[in-house]
């Protein structure tokens, strides 16, 4: 009925009527914008579009809460409590004392991880390595006394020469890229929306996914996954659930949906987490691509329940995982224009405090 409505209405009809209806939603936000209980009772009570975020939020604690007992090939708790023993170490001047309150559970979880056999190989000799650093390092308390007990009666050894532990600055090799090759490679990387008939090779995708997850993440968590929609059938079917692709979908030859996992966290303030460090991967992913020939666009993911849903159904997705944005990638159609897109100069952007 609306669409056959917006087809017959003259647009001053459309315009009053998108001014009325708006009215109701004017008045109640605000009257429950003034208090955090009230704005509360308007998401919980009259308007319900956060619904499907608290859901997913809770769930993902309930599977945070599962891990604990049974790690899989990676350990949200370890890989943050490692990274938390991580910035000990480095701190300035190093404290003879320091991860007390966590070291305990982080050894119980790793003889877990250890017995179940799950974790993969670098992140299990990772998490070893500053633990082997920390205990050889750290002053003994009767809490960190009982931990290395029970961590020297379950660790493994590991003879590799290479150690995953904190290094000095000055030993990092450092690259001859520029300032001016660098913005040059940011200049080149736009939005590319028409490509050519041609598959994108998984071994590229692969390549690109294996440096853009040298991305900063918060405790090193790396909350997201990358979802691979290949072939022109499904990758248009999968980019088409997103309200942005209307008039070129049809034409992309891969489609990536970063997907954010709150089951990475057991505390609400959390829960954004999965967007800032699923875009901060999906830069650099976008960056890599250019590298290797292959253009991209990233794609707006609004929270709309419908789209949500049936995202989520081809997925496959749990949950407590939620689309952070989509990405089309593909080899740029040379005929094929790009928008300017005037960018905002730093001069308004930097704001001095």
């Amino acid at each position: 009925m609306r669409k056959i409505l917006r087809k017959i209405l003259p647009q001053w009809m459309k315009d009053i009527y998108h001014r009325l209806i708006g009215i109701p939603d004017i008045i109640l936000t605000q009257t429950f914008k003034s208090l955090p209980f009230m704005a509360s009772v308007y998401y919980a009570v009259l308007n319900r579009k956060f619904g499907r975020e608290h859901k997913a939020v809770l769930e993902g604690k309930h599977a945070y809460h599962k891990t604990l007992y049974k790690p899989g090939k990676s350990s949200i708790l370890l890989r943050r409590n490692i990274h938390r023993l991580e910035k000990g170490l480095i701190m300035e001047p190093r404290r003879d004392v320091f991860g007390e309150a966590y070291i305990r559970e982080v050894v119980e979880i790793y003889k877990q991880a250890l017995l179940y056999g799950n974790l993969q190989t670098d992140e299990k000799k990772w998490i070893t390595d500053v633990l082997v650093e920390y205990f050889s390092t750290v002053k003994d308390t009767d809490i960190i006394a009982g931990a290395r007990a029970l961590f020297e009666s379950c660790v493994e050894e590991d003879n590799l020469p290479i150690k995953y532990v904190p290094y000095s600055y000055k030993s990092m090799s450092k690259t001859d890229i520029t300032y001016e090759q660098l913005h040059r490679l940011f200049i080149q990387r736009r939005s590319v929306r028409w490509y050519r008939d041609k598959d994108v090779p998984m071994d590229l995708i692969e390549k690109a996914v294996d440096i853009a997850t040298l991305a900063p993440s918060a405790c090193n968590r790396q909350p997201y996954s990358f979802y691979i929609s290949q072939g022109r059938k499904n990758a248009v079917e999968i980019a088409k659930c997103a309200g942005g692709t209307g008039g070129w979908a049809d034409g992309i030859p891969c489609t990536i949906v970063v997907v954010g996992d709150l089951s990475a966290y057991y505390r609400e303030r959390d829960r954004h987490l999965i967007y800032i460090d699923g875009s901060l991967a999906a830069m650099q992913l976008m960056l890599a691509f250019e590298t290797l020939g292959l253009s991209t666009c990233p794609i707006n993911w609004p929270d709309i329940e419908d789209a949500e849903k049936k995202l989520s159904s081809l997925l496959g997705l749990r949950s407590f995982e939620r689309a952070v944005m989509l990405i089309s990638v593909g080899y740029a159609l040379e005929s094929g224009r790009i928008p300017f897109s005037q960018k905002k100069p730093s001069s308004f952007l930097i704001k001095k405090v």
